[in-house]
């Protein structure tokens, strides 16, 4: 069995046997982007494997999103384990993640962060975009809309309930966030079944890139 990589190091080929394998060493480790769906899923998916033409690997969820995909409603990517590839020698990075899935930045800022941490917010940064490849801010806004999705899933709160417990300011901004990363009101998402699927993907605006075949 392969050992995952440090996630700075992902290799495509070790990648694509962990996908293949549904590997669950890998779960949190990478997550699978998929160009032809534009869904983003976990090694552990049960879905059909997509081609690997139509494959990118990812460090984390937030970068997955920021690379336009968004979650894949079968593996839910929001109850990935957490990476161990985040431990040992990346404990700085480990220890921002804590302080972030605690809410460090729901209402504070990188450099409040940073400070907490002993180094400068451009450090900070740097150290997550090679760690995860994402900036702690979208890292920080991923982790809310897991926690939303979440409490969609399990409780009966309200959209405003949610909102407050996930950490968002607003039952707009949670709105605004949700609907970027499922391409759907979370209102949308409650109503279907487990399984379901949101609306499709609107056509690409002038200047985005259109998904290849499958």
């Amino acid at each position: 069995m392969d050992l995952p990589p440090a996630p700075e190091d992902l290799d495509f080929a070790a990648c694509e046997r962990a996908r293949y394998a549904r590997d669950p060493a890998w779960d949190g480790v990478i997550f699978i982007g998929v160009r032809s769906t534009g869904i983003y899923c976990r090694p552990v998916c049960p879905a059909r494997q997509p081609l690997s033409r139509n494959v990118r690997y990812y460090r984390s969820a937030a970068a997955a999103e920021a690379a336009g995909h968004r979650p894949c409603l079968r593996c839910r990517p929001e109850t990935a384990p957490f990476s161990p590839a985040w431990n040992g020698t990346r404990s700085t990075v480990g220890r921002a993640l804590r302080l972030i899935e605690a809410g460090a930045l729901d209402t504070g800022t990188v450099a409040a962060l940073a400070e907490r941490l002993g180094l400068g917010p451009r450090h900070l940064t740097r150290l997550f975009e090679r760690h995860l490849g994402a900036s702690p801010a979208a890292v920080a806004r991923t982790r809310r809309v897991q926690r939303a999705k979440r409490l969609i899933d399990t409780t009966h709160l309200t959209m405003t309930e949610i909102a407050a417990q996930a950490g968002f300011a607003s039952l707009r901004s949670f709105n605004a966030a949700f609907r970027a990363a499922y391409r759907c009101a979370p209102t949308d998402l409650r109503r279907k079944e487990r399984g379901g699927l949101c609306p499709p993907r609107p056509p690409p605006t002038r200047g985005q890139a259109t998904p290849g075949p499958a």
